[in-house]
């Protein structure tokens, strides 16, 4: 996979100067827009301490974006990075994390946040997916339209909202700027997640080589937000300095009244709530004791549990 640095892109904006319209061609154009400064700097620092106070302590397990969804305790680096991100915030227990929930969803329901999403989408967005890292996984190249998106696919837009200043030796966020413009094998046959997702992510880094794509990715600092397509190809980078954290939170965004597509095949009609005048989607909702018993039954018999999920992928994919 190519890692040459990109010469500077007209894809970097400043909220105070920027239009709805000139939002929306930047992005068209790149496949990706960074919008400086877009999140107030003491948002990112009270969900950062209140993360540190009540989800770093906590012993329990939670749902994780590194094993697709299934609940898993923290794992930590040698650093004491949180490496598996949590996933879905706005679905958390608000009882077991009152501030850390509070004001994370301030933050996925920030306004400029979304008139900016807004621009992007033509509609007011919803918001049907978060995830908080603090330190580097690794996410290797791929579109998000393989694993969701809109019904109408390219619909969805990410946001990568950073917490604090982002080091080059963090693991930062890249995108292939102009890759949301190439046509890459669907989730079927050769490349279906279920059978054969090792030659999805081989196709990928073929497919970077193929169309000679420059690599790209922005320095952001605390508040700065960069704006994806879910047909343009991203991940992070490796992390170099492993002392230092890359704190974000990313959000998944549907135009309202849109459906979800899930591994380009099966679509799901949502029925967001209303918080803070966003609408959100709650995956299962800790806040709710079914799926609170859910999570008890997963977290107690993993392998039938990721047996029956693989099963239902299979299903899906026929």
């Amino acid at each position: 996979m190519s890692a040459r640095p990109a010469a500077a892109r007209s894809a970097d904006c400043d909220r105070r100067t920027i239009d709805g319209a000139a939002l929306r061609r930047v992005y068209d154009a790149e496949g990706y827009v960074v919008v400086r400064e877009l999140v107030p700097g003491e948002l990112c620092d009270r969900v950062r301490a209140a993360f540190a106070a009540e989800v770093k302590p906590y012993r329990g397990p939670l749902y994780r974006q590194t094993t697709s969804g299934d609940p898993e305790r923290h794992v930590f680096t040698d650093q004491g990075h949180l490496l598996n991100p949590i996933l879905n915030l706005q679905s958390l227990r608000q009882a077991r994390f009152p501030q850390f929930r509070a004001a994370g969803l301030e933050i996925l329901t920030h306004g400029d946040l979304h008139e900016a999403a807004r621009a992007i989408l033509g509609a007011p967005g919803v918001i049907v997916q978060s995830m908080y890292f603090e330190g580097n996984a690794g996410t290797w190249a791929h579109q998000d339209t393989y694993y969701l998106d809109s019904a109408g696919p390219g619909g969805m837009v990410g946001a990568w909202i950073a917490l604090e200043d982002i080091a080059a030796g963090a693991g930062r966020f890249f995108v292939y700027p102009r890759s949301h413009l190439i046509e890459l094998a669907l989730n079927r046959g050769d490349f279906d997640i279920a059978f054969h997702h090792g030659r999805y992510k081989q196709h990928v880094v073929d497919a970077i080589a193929a169309h000679d794509l420059t690599l790209d990715a922005p320095a952001l600092a605390r508040g700065d937000v960069l704006f994806w397509s879910t047909r343009t190809i991203h991940g992070s980078l490796a992390t170099t300095e492993p002392w230092r954290s890359r704190s974000s939170i990313t959000a998944h965004v549907l135009a309202a009244g849109s459906e979800l597509l899930q591994f380009q095949r099966r679509r799901r009609r949502l029925a967001p709530v209303t918080i803070n005048g966003v609408q959100m989607h709650l995956p299962k909702n800790q806040n709710a004791w079914g799926p609170r018993a859910v999570l008890w039954a997963e977290s107690a018999f993993p392998t039938i549990s990721r047996l029956a999920k693989r099963a239902t992928i299979k299903l899906m994919l026929r």
